[in-house]
């Protein structure tokens, strides 16, 4: 069985996606998003995850 790395720390998700690193894809929400317009407010608690969000929306686009 393969060990897969969790990416404690990183922000980058081309990173991620080609250095192998365990990610839970959020693309369908993030196009749901893009899709529907408007402003939206990420409200999350620190180090869960908003920066990287923002890196998959730059991502898609």
């Amino acid at each position: 069985m393969k060990t897969r790395k969790y990416p404690l720390g990183k922000q980058d998700f081309p990173k991620l996606r080609n250095e192998g690193f365990v990610y839970i894809d959020k693309t369908y929400y993030a196009l749901e998003m893009a899709e529907l317009g408007g402003s939206y407010f990420l409200s999350k608690p620190r180090r869960f995850g908003k920066s990287l969000f923002l890196s998959t929306l730059e991502s898609i686009f």
